[in-house]
């Protein structure tokens, strides 16, 4: 089956204005105006050129990596490299222009049957913003492997990005991503996983810092009993722009998603964008998935544009569904909590708290959970008395 789904992957195209016909020359991808369906949320006026034609020549980062036992983690020139494993083709003209002009590709490779005990760290720590730089990670988990990946970003950096990532059969893969940019960064990536037959893929996405960050995330299937679930959790301060792209391909049948993400804002002109997509596809029968986007507007001046879409092939499906709401504090909940003796201040920083928690707690890596509640409590302290 797994060939034949593989064959129909190279052959057919989906004739839909959600999936731009891909290619890897730049020419093929015109500059966007704003008026496209895929750019139309983007402030392209704040992203320095990367999706025009400004040099992505910058090497102003530094990489550190922290590999668990048994997993190698290197920077390989682009011509000695695994590059294309998942069969991405770029499908905006940034990451086309960031296909192009990388020079090497750092692999990280989970052998198969390995099971490792603790996560492969990734650090990129950018120093300037002034020349755009382009990077290309490949994550790959051999067959019945268990790992986590987590790639972290900081400092200060004008970014464009491919991220691949390869499942064989039977593998579980965690991989989180984690924006703590400086508030002057700006980060376009592509990232997009290709699951094999039995394979688990959790990909958590966490967005805190940077000036404009754009992710876009998909996922498709090369045999039955697939999963992936996309979670993600973002805070957007004032003036912040997060955006969430997110695409679920069901190439396969008897295979499974759950696309869950919160988001929360504060602050005059902090704007969220999530545009959820799941195409399930005519040979994809059984098959069963969900998606989900819930927005806490905290201030006044913050907006969120939440977009959740099914295109749907085949009715021979085991269930699929979406949801979004956008709104403010739950009055009932804080008179709850106030009504038993808890002061206001401290009852709008649990429901904040509360709302993020069904998706913490499902990262399953208990450091960074930690973190995560703590970036929040910090991004809380300085906006509280405002908050309503």
């Amino acid at each position: 089956m797994s060939t034949t789904i593989a064959d129909a992957l190279e052959l057919e195209h989906v004739e839909s204005h959600l999936h731009p016909e891909g290619s890897f020359e730049v020419d093929d991808h015109p500059v966007p105006t704003g008026l496209e369906e895929i750019w139309r949320f983007t402030p392209l006026k704040r992203l320095r050129g990367l999706h025009q034609d400004a040099p992505l020549d910058g090497a102003a980062f530094t990489v550190d990596v922290e590999a668990a036992d048994g997993v190698t983690a290197v920077s390989v020139p682009v011509a000695d490299s695994a590059r294309g494993a998942s069969g991405y083709v770029p499908v905006d003209r940034v990451s086309a222009r960031a296909w192009q002009a990388a020079t090497s590709v750092f692999e990280i490779t989970v052998p198969k049957d390995l099971v490792t005990e603790t996560p492969t760290v990734v650090r990129l720590t950018g120093s300037g913003v002034e020349h755009a730089a382009a990077g290309h990670l490949l994550v790959r988990a051999g067959a019945f492997s268990h790992a986590v990946v987590v790639v972290e970003y900081a400092g200060s950096a004008t970014w464009a990005e491919n991220i691949e990532v390869v499942l064989d059969d039977g593998a579980q893969l965690t991989l989180v991503t984690v924006q703590d940019w400086a508030d002057d960064a700006v980060h376009v990536v592509s990232q997009h996983s290709r699951v094999g037959r039995d394979a688990s893929l959790k990909h958590v996405a966490v967005t805190l810092g940077g000036d404009v960050v754009r992710a876009s995330t998909s996922a498709d299937y090369v045999g039955t009993g697939g999963s992936v679930d996309l979670l993600g959790v973002y805070f957007a301060d004032a003036g912040q722009h997060l955006e969430h792209r997110l695409f679920v391909d069901h190439t396969a049948p008897k295979t499974r998603s759950n696309v869950e993400y919160k988001g929360a804002l504060q602050g005059q002109d902090a704007h969220t964008v999530w545009i959820g997509n799941v195409l399930i596809r005519k040979v994809a029968e059984g098959i069963d998935t969900f998606e989900q986007n819930d927005n806490l507007v905290l201030t006044d001046g913050a907006k969120a544009d939440s977009v959740p879409n099914l295109e749907i092939e085949t009715g021979e499906i085991d269930g699929a569904g979406h949801a979004s709401t956008t709104g403010r504090f739950d009055d009932q909940h804080l008179f709850y909590l106030q009504s038993r003796g808890i002061e206001e201040e401290e009852a709008r920083r649990l429901v904040v708290h509360g709302f993020f928690n069904d998706v913490i707690r499902r990262i399953g890596v208990p450091a960074l959970q930690e973190r995560l509640v703590e970036a929040i409590e910090d991004e809380l302290a300085e906006h509280v008395g405002r908050i309503g």
